[in-house]
């Protein structure tokens, strides 16, 4: 649990490609509450950039980044912090 108190998300992304994470990150968040976090684990390389400029557009928070690049596995969580449409 976050330290707000709100149940984190996980998604499972593994094994999708391009743009099935980021579509399923922005269900996630339309979902999620102000303040909610949402753990995302993924293998397509491409949300190594995607999610990071998905926070930035969106007005999200990314606390949590691969530093990594080549790892298999990258592990994003994102704070919703404002409604999102």
């Amino acid at each position: 649990m976050t330290a707000n108190s709100l149940p984190e998300l996980q998604l499972d992304t593994r094994g999708l490609n391009c743009p099935e994470p980021l579509m399923m990150l922005h269900q996630a968040i339309r979902r999620a509450q102000a303040g909610q976090q949402v753990r995302i684990l993924a293998t397509d390389p491409s949300t190594m950039r995607d999610i990071p400029k998905f926070c930035v557009h969106l007005g999200h928070r990314l606390l949590l980044e691969p530093t990594q690049p080549q790892a298999s596995v990258f592990e994003f969580l994102v704070e919703k912090r404002r409604a999102s449409f």
